[in-house]
């Protein structure tokens, strides 16, 4: 859990906890795009909240469980909106006018990369010669 893809780079714990605190904003970002009218979504600072991933309390498998739980909740608010709010605007202060479909996208893409990075530090793990 404590190994990363790269030097400097977070670790597959530290992964772990951003996948979990990312699907918390995904949750409260949607809900708040789904009950009000042309909804403007507030940012986060990932790097501000990372800083916390040091703790020793914030476990790789306490953030997955989180992930999973809060995606798969996710996942069944979204599973039969009506086209009419698939197109409800929203704005990003970074990014500009979207609909509530990109915003739906932008959360269904977003782990794809940090799955990519889990992979790479499983593969090299499984690549390592064993400890004598």
């Amino acid at each position: 859990m404590e190994r990363s893809y790269a030097p400097g780079k977070w670790s597959a714990r530290m992964i772990l906890c951003h996948l979990a605190d990312s699907e918390v904003v995904f949750a409260f970002r949607l809900r708040q795009a789904l009950a009000e009218p042309h909804h403007i979504i507030q940012p986060f600072d990932q790097d501000a909240w990372a800083s916390s991933y040091s703790s020793p309390n914030l476990s790789g498998t306490a953030a997955l469980n989180a992930f999973l739980a809060l995606r798969q909740w996710n996942l069944r608010l979204l599973k039969d909106l009506p086209q009419t709010k698939l197109l409800k605007p929203v704005t990003h202060p970074e990014r500009g006018s979207m609909t509530f479909n990109i915003l739906f996208e932008t959360m269904a893409g977003h782990d794809l990369n940090h799955l990519r990075q889990l992979d790479s530090i499983a593969a090299a793990e499984t690549s390592c010669p064993p400890a004598r």
